[in-house]
């Protein structure tokens, strides 16, 4: 039977969803964050799904792109891309991305965050309607399960009172020891083996006392501290020489790619010493990763050239869907630098798409980040499991999930009575509900 593969018709959809009040250098996370929902409809009725950011700046942008899809094939995806978006530069050049702490804004970074969700939606319904899963699009899958990595986070034990939110379980984490207890419930609950946390929210002494105490916790375990470009060259160095028998990477612990450059040669430089001259040749000191100073193909060749990074931490939402988190594994590759996955505040549809890419993936060699266990809230009729710290990849045609429309629109109708104060992320601005002279810090804050 041929299908007709002609999109008839694009649905928006966005949503506020329920976020803890998890802390990071620029403030602390809303009590619901948006996001928005992208269904793409064929002709003959397959629908396909993807997700993105819902922040007022993407809908501008989804919205003229999906009045202009309607006619165009589901398989032409590389069209997809050739479409011209008129982006207003003046809203997002040269501000700082307070949401996904990801660097600087471009225009173009935003256009490929709202693209990307096309890009999925259009896989989606293109493996419906040949029976095939996703990562059989992309070339195959070369694992069954995705490892993911127990995403820690200093946070209050719940928003600021008088501020309408959803209720949790987790309580406070402000110190080590409160750290290690959101650790072990994490580990219980979805078996993870490794261990990020997110830092840049207390003094560097205070954040090395707790990666100590997982290192303590949890002998022999991968661990991860990101502070977010929170600290200077010189304290990023004295943190990489400290906890350097522990971490499996920094993550950036300085802003912008000649500061990181700085920061990887002098932790060579310091392990050489410490080891001795038979070190030469071989890659020495803690190994930087980043999801700031490199996010976008043009920011590639500084980085690798100054050697500032060695693992790329993808994210499919602002590289611009699957295909094009192919090509960054594949430049990786060739250049030697590790690649992984970034996260941030999402839901299963994210989750499935990120799932089925690093499926495909030959070099994953660390586990993926991901918000999805702190999200009590889905639109998916069941919510992904987390086995062993792993996510089975599905084989069920395209994403393999399907959507629970009655909490679609419940968390649509949360959107639309909301006043405005919650449809764009502003961390800085929830954090001033509990400390009115709170302002976004300049960094480095130490």
């Amino acid at each position: 039977m041929t299908r007709d593969l002609t999109i008839a018709e694009v649905r928006l959809t966005p949503i506020l969803v329920a976020d803890a009040p998890l802390l990071n250098t620029q403030g602390v996370h809303q009590p619901y964050t948006p996001r928005l929902i992208v269904e793409i409809v064929t002709a003959d009725g397959i629908t396909g799904l993807g997700e993105t950011y819902g922040d007022t700046k993407y809908l501008e942008l989804a919205r003229p792109l999906a009045e202009r899809l309607t006619g165009r094939s589901v398989m032409d995806v590389n069209g997809l891309f050739e479409i011209d978006l008129a982006v207003d530069s003046s809203r997002v050049e040269g501000q700082t991305d307070a949401g996904g702490l990801r660097g600087v804004q471009t225009a173009d970074k935003l256009r490929l965050s709202v693209l990307s969700a096309f890009e999925v939606a259009c896989l989606d319904a293109q493996g419906k309607a040949l029976g095939l899963p996703v990562h059989a699009l992309l070339g195959g899958k070369v694992r069954d399960a995705v490892e993911y990595s127990a995403y820690l986070f200093y946070r209050w034990a719940g928003h600021p009172a008088g501020v309408p939110a959803e209720e949790d379980e987790w309580g406070a984490a402000l110190d080590p020891a409160g750290v290690v207890e959101q650790a072990r419930g994490l580990q219980e609950r979805h078996g993870f083996g490794s261990f990020k946390l997110k830092g840049g929210v207390f003094p560097p002494d205070e954040e090395i006392a707790a990666v100590r105490a997982l290192a303590d916790a949890f002998p022999g375990h991968p661990l991860r501290l990101d502070p977010n470009g929170a600290w200077s060259v010189a304290t990023a160095l004295r943190v990489a020489k400290e906890l350097g028998d522990v971490l499996e990477y920094l993550e950036d612990p300085t802003l912008g790619t000649a500061a990181m450059a700085e920061v990887a040669a002098g932790s060579r430089g310091a392990a050489r010493g410490a080891s001795g001259p038979g070190g030469a040749g071989r890659r020495t000191g803690v190994p930087l990763a980043t999801n700031m100073c490199v996010t976008t193909f043009g920011e590639i060749k500084e980085a690798f050239t100054l050697d500032a990074v060695q693992v790329v931490l993808c994210d499919h939402h602002y590289w611009g869907g699957l295909r094009n988190t192919q090509r960054l594994a594949a430049i990786c590759a060739a250049f030697g630098v590790g690649v992984s996955m970034h996260s941030n505040t999402h839901l299963g549809v994210s989750l499935a798409a990120m799932t089925q890419v690093a499926a495909t993936v030959p070099g994953l060699h660390h586990a993926c980040d991901s918000h999805y266990p702190w999200q009590s809230e889905d639109v998916l009729t069941e919510r992904t499991a987390f086995v062993d710290g792993r996510i089975a990849v599905s084989d069920a045609p395209g994403l393999g999930v399907e959507l629970d429309r009655d909490e679609l629109a419940r968390l649509h109708r949360r959107w639309t009575e909301d006043d405005g104060s919650l449809r764009d992320r502003d961390d800085a601005a929830a954090m001033r509900t509990a400390e009115p002279d709170w302002r976004t810090p300049v960094m480095p804050r130490w």
